[in-house]
């Protein structure tokens, strides 16, 4: 693997996608010489000559996965036929498939699968299609990478989720803090979060994270790392690189947050499903947040990237990949959807229109966006994100008791002092 994986906010089962072995590359049916031929005859545009393509995702896409198959139906003779699956039952699902050779034609990926589902050769190879596009180059690259393996390219991005700093404007300027402007850097962000507390409001609290959530920690606290810019992980997934002393300046600063009563009490035990909950009910000042919340937000917020301990800003590239699954017998029709979803027509007309991020840095400023600039910064920080990719990323860091969540506990709950052996477990997980 080229990059490292990075995952968002939803706890993951790694092990269920690890059963599908290497093995099931070979398993994909007497046809596949032809399905090759038929996508690399595809071109740019692939075919579109009224076939009923099959598309699987999860239900956390359920919303934009809808918009673009409607609006793709409407434009085109080919016609897709959605079904969405719970989110707990869609590793299983693929699994099965995969095994019989019964996949759909298109499959969604949340991005922390898609490197092994590519390894295991779930995905046909569709790098001279993407070649093909003259903008191949804005396309959001993390997703690219984290579907790319030995040079070759298997995933497009379908729907990005992204981690954003949010903060309540209105709380921001009662406190005396320039609600235009924002924190400058992680020091200034404990400021804020300090500066909000010290308003002594019933129930409202500077900052709140998810302490018992590994997955909402890397969505959420990998940005400041890359802001300063380093890096989490060696660039194979095998090494942590989470004891650095932007690392610790990361954690310590936490732990003066925790320390000083500004972080939401029920943080500590916050395993994921409530984790931004106080924030939308206008409870907590500032926190690092998804992007994809900023059109149900009930009030005004001031958006920027996620700053390191020295400013900049990042994000954790989060969402769902693409492509072709290997069991497609209409290899080249499934691609017209897959051209058509990079279009501006897909990118401007369905997403940006929902306020939904684009997946071309080239689209950022749009005639939606234009209307909101938050929606500019948002997609712009796309672009300087990143997407890590590890083989054992869920049992380093998405895990109930990962080695990760072990380390950010007693490193903010705790003294502090056990930070470097604690990285060297995420280290003996990541390399196995």
């Amino acid at each position: 693997m080229a990059r490292t994986i990075r995952r968002g906010t939803r706890a993951l089962a790694l092990l269920a996608a690890g059963a599908l072995t290497v093995g099931l590359a070979a398993c994909s049916g007497g046809d596949s010489a032809e399905e090759t031929s038929s996508l690399a005859d595809a071109g740019v545009e692939g075919v579109d000559d009224g076939s009923t393509l099959t598309l699987w995702t999860r239900a956390p896409l359920e919303k934009q996965a809808k918009l673009l198959v409607e609006a793709y139906n409407d434009s085109h003779e080919n016609q897709v036929e959605l079904t969405v699956v719970p989110n707990d039952d869609y590793v299983a699902k693929v699994g099965a498939a995969a095994g019989s050779n019964g996949l759909p034609d298109l499959f969604a990926a949340d991005i922390v699968y898609v490197p092994n589902w590519v390894k295991q050769g779930l995905f046909q190879d569709i790098t001279s299609n993407i070649d093909g596009f003259d903008f191949k180059d804005s396309i959001n690259q993390g997703h690219l990478s984290a579907g790319t393996l030995d040079g070759q390219e298997y995933v497009l991005p379908f729907v990005l989720d992204l981690s954003m700093l949010f903060w309540n404007k209105e709380l921001a300027t009662e406190a005396g803090l320039d609600a235009e402007a924002g924190p400058a850097n992680l020091e200034e962000y404990a400021e804020w979060a300090k500066a909000i507390q010290a308003l002594n409001k019933p129930d409202t609290y500077g900052t709140a994270t998810g302490l018992a959530c590994g997955g909402c920690l890397v969505f959420t606290w990998f940005p400041s790392v890359w802001a300063d810019g380093e890096e989490v992980m060696n660039p194979e997934g095998t090494e942590s690189l989470l004891a650095s002393d932007t690392a610790k300046d990361i954690y310590s600063t936490w732990k003066d947050l925790w320390d000083s009563g500004a972080v939401l009490p029920s943080s500590k035990d916050e395993a994921g499903p409530t984790w931004t909950a106080g924030f939308t009910e206008g409870k907590v000042g500032l926190q690092f947040y998804p992007a994809t919340l900023l059109s149900s937000t009930p009030f005004d917020v001031g958006v920027a990237g996620i700053p390191g301990p020295k400013g900049g800003g990042s994000t954790f590239v989060g969402g769902d990949g693409i492509g072709v699954s290997k069991d497609s017998k209409k290899a080249a029709q499934a691609w017209n959807f897959l051209s058509w979803l990079m279009s501006e027509d897909a990118q401007v007309g369905v997403l940006a229109k929902d306020n939904d991020v684009v997946s071309r840095s080239d689209l950022a400023d749009n005639e939606y966006s234009q209307k909101d600039p938050r929606l500019i910064t948002i997609n712009e920080v796309a672009g300087e994100g990143d997407t890590p990719v590890a083989i054992n990323f869920q049992q380093a860091f998405n895990a109930p008791n990962s080695p990760w969540l072990t380390l950010v506990r007693n490193a903010v709950l705790g003294d502090g002092s056990s930070v470097d052996a604690d990285n060297d477990e995420i280290t003996a997980v990541l390399s196995q």
